[in-house]
């Protein structure tokens, strides 16, 4: 039967926007393979890439360019430290005949397709909040999945991940275009819409002396530009000894949910117009402009903090960081939770431009570290 999710953050930009990248002529793959020594390598090194719209959004992008055996257009799923597993539109993927407004058209309990698996298992993906949604149609599925692409990439083992038919918006009704709803999601825990999908980064074999997860260097606030424009070294998969303990990243273990597994959300104090609120923080890269901030005693549903406010948190384990909003960046909304139905402070992309990030999946921990 199929199931009806929501998903575990409700502040997403409704059209996540689909780009094409072309292959690059240029070799250069940054693929660093670890050493069995006293300081290797992280297993590999990515560029992603960067764009902002014409509102102000920013968004993080990571290519896919080939899933199972075929060889995709370079889409450009949305890397997103706000959920788990990856999400992709089956058009132009699949057969056309295969795909239907009421779902993908094969007989028994799963079918292969240039070395991708679709499963029977159905599900819905509802993204949305108060300000709209989304949700998302499909199936559970396996295959071999290429991220990066003529910069330099890498392929994961066979890995299972959502695979949609179609997305609409609740508001209008209306179908979206294909692949304006793909996600590579590398949060902690599952999927809340199949226990069985993870972060795709979480599946690699890797020798003794990494552990499995990423850190990612701070973003390029210049790359964010109209178009999409390609940043180098930004997505370091595989944790050496030297990022756990000696790159100074204050760790911060994760609680456990029995639904979804380990949770991104970190306790924390939060400070804005002098007043102090307790809460949790998830750090978002899917969130693509502004800061929520959720505090139980405000008065106003939803209100912007005015230009040149100051917020600054700090964390259980004792990292701080302090920000002032300006008409451009750090752009921060004050909710009450009864209305936004979210317990969660969400920083977003922002938060990335000025702190470095990194997810343990071995140990459960998120580092954060000011840059």
């Amino acid at each position: 039967m199929e199931k009806s999710y929501l998903k575990t953050r409700h502040k997403i930009f409704v059209l996540l926007v689909v780009s094409l990248f072309a292959a690059s002529c240029k070799k250069d793959p940054q693929i660093k393979p670890g050493p069995n020594n006293t300081d290797p390598a992280n297993y590999a090194t990515l560029g992603l890439y960067e764009q902002m719209n014409n509102t102000g959004a920013r968004r993080i992008f990571i290519a896919c360019s080939k899933l199972g055996d075929i060889a995709t257009k370079n889409y450009g799923l949305v890397f997103d430290t706000g959920s788990t597993g990856m999400t992709i539109d089956a058009t132009d993927i699949i057969p056309g005949s295969m795909i239907t407004s009421n779902g993908f058209q094969f007989s028994g309990d799963s079918t292969v397709v240039s070395g991708i698996t679709i499963t029977s298992q159905k599900a819905v993906i509802s993204y949305g909040g108060i300000d709209g949604a989304i949700s998302e149609y499909g199936n559970l599925a396996y295959a071999k999945v290429t991220i990066g692409d003529g910069h330099g990439n890498i392929t994961t083992p066979r890995i299972p991940f959502f695979l949609y038919y179609k997305v609409i918006n609740l508001s209008t009704g209306a179908q979206l275009a294909a692949h304006s709803a793909d996600v590579f999601g590398v949060g902690p825990g599952v999927s809340a819409t199949s226990r069985s999908i993870g972060s795709p980064l979480s599946y690699f074999s890797l020798n003794s002396d990494i552990t499995s997860g990423f850190r990612l260097a701070k973003f390029n606030s210049t790359n964010f530009l109209s178009s999409v424009t390609y940043t180098s070294d930004l997505l370091y998969i595989g944790l050496t000894t030297k990022d756990l303990n000696s790159s100074g990243f204050i760790m911060h273990p994760l609680g456990y949910n029995p639904f979804t597994g380990y949770s991104p959300n970190i306790p924390s104090s939060i400070t804005y117009n002098g007043k102090t609120i307790s809460g949790t923080i998830l750090f978002d890269t899917g969130t693509p402009l502004t800061h929520i901030i959720e505090d139980p005693s405000a008065t106003d549903n939803s209100a912007p903090l005015p230009t040149n406010s100051t917020v600054s948190i700090t964390t259980g384990q004792g990292f701080t960081y302090q920000y002032t909003t300006t008409s451009d960046f750090n752009l921060t909304q004050v909710e009450n939770p009864s209305y936004s139905k979210d317990n969660r402070t969400v920083f977003s992309i922002d938060f990335f431009l000025t702190n470095e990030y990194l997810l343990d999946y071995a140990n459960h921990r998120i580092g954060l570290k000011n840059n």
